[in-house]
């Protein structure tokens, strides 16, 4: 049977009535915490982060409905495409990237300056989808069956963890083994991979990383080695923490940030300014906002019929778990300082556009949950 099952709701007004809106107004709230942060990172000024931040904000909302209504055959067309062309990126960014901050990370069109590596996210969450809904079942666990996805999710690790971004590159592996395992992998196999990967690790430690990459792992053990050099971050971000205390000092009063003594405080350490100025009271309401949205995608993916749908939303949800787990963990000293974001809250363009997509299918997701596309179903296939 080529078609969708006939309870897909079809028209836009239907549509439009499957959507989680309670979901919806969660990421809203989420957003105009971002908004409101990034006000005070300037001391009560709209410019230049909040106001941008907000513009990007809608602009991703914007998009986010729109994947949210496009049809699932539409998704699973471009799967295969949109990893191809990210890829294709990426190697660009090997020749023709711009570099700051010491990393070539990005890429500049005309005035369109990306990051090819948030585009990746997604478009590996799509490939892989597609690729074990296709696949038959009893070839998951096989040599043949494993050795592609393995391949597509190496690749991308290669070619950014060279720009350096380790960070970007460990959240990209993750997001893949996620999957990889979701897909019904045999505990055989998980055990076999676990030893080799803990090899994988052992290996990259000793001979894979770059010196300030070492160099961050050292901090992250004993950040009071170098307080004022390499420990400077973390230690910073400990001590605006501690002063935060139970509910924090109050909104834009936040004296480690807005001293500058707290570093990147408008990306990377913004979760350390809100426990600052809102305390722990403050940083738990957020991490347990992001914990409901969480817990909305699980109830998602449980109510999908199709291989796809459920391994796209579950791709997508895990990629933003390990932002927050990632991000969060970093600024309290439990991981070293890699450079993840906070969703939707620090500021940053690309980040944003890739997290908001990826809600768009999780949306979509729920609006076409009924949907069981054939194997080889999508625009081209």
């Amino acid at each position: 049977m080529g078609v969708f099952t006939q309870s897909v709701p079809r028209g836009l007004r239907e549509k439009l009535y499957e959507i989680n809106w309670a979901l919806v107004l969660l990421i809203i709230l989420i957003g105009m915490i971002g908004v409101g942060m990034l006000y005070s990172v300037e001391g009560g000024q709209w410019d230049p982060y909040a106001s941008r931040h907000a513009v990007r904000f809608a602009a991703g909302f914007a998009v986010m409905l729109t994947v949210a209504l496009a049809p699932p055959r539409l998704w699973m067309g471009l799967a295969y495409p949109a990893y191809l062309g990210a890829l294709i990126l990426l190697v660009g960014v090997e020749f023709f990237g711009s570099v700051a901050m010491g990393a070539k990370r990005w890429l500049e069109i005309g005035p369109i300056r990306m990051q090819p590596s948030e585009i990746m996210k997604i478009a590996l969450v799509l490939a892989l989808a597609r690729y074990y809904h296709d696949l038959e079942e009893h070839r998951v666990s096989s040599l043949f069956g494993l050795l592609i996805p393995v391949m597509m999710i190496a690749a991308p690790v290669l070619l950014v963890s060279r720009q350096p971004d380790l960070g970007t590159s460990v959240l990209i592996a993750a997001t893949g083994l996620v999957i990889v395992f979701l897909a019904g992998l045999s505990w055989r196999v998980i055990g076999a991979g676990a030893v080799f990967g803990a090899i994988g690790v052992w290996g990259l430690l000793q001979y894979g990383l770059k010196e300030y990459q070492r160099e961050r792992i050292f901090t992250f053990l004993n950040p009071e080695a170098d307080p004022l050099g390499a420990g400077y971050q973390i230690m910073q971000s400990k001590i605006a923490l501690g002063s935060g205390g139970m509910t924090g000092k109050g909104y834009m009063e936040g004296s480690q940030a807005h001293l500058n003594y707290l570093p990147e405080k408008q990306t990377d350490f913004i979760f350390t300014m809100l426990g600052e100025e809102f305390g722990f009271v403050g940083c738990i309401v957020v991490l347990g906002l992001y914990a409901i949205l969480l817990m909305n995608c699980l109830m998602i993916a449980a109510s999908c019929k199709s291989t796809f749908l459920r391994l796209v939303v579950m791709g997508v949800a895990s990629t933003f778990a390990f932002y927050v787990f990632i991000n969060a963990g970093m600024v309290m000293g439990l991981f070293p300082v890699v450079g993840v974001p906070l969703p939707m809250i620090s500021y940053g363009g690309s980040v944003m556009m890739t997290v908001l997509i990826g809600l768009g299918l999780i949306l979509g997701a729920h609006v076409h949950r009924g949907a069981e596309p054939p194997k080889g179903a999508g625009l081209f296939g």
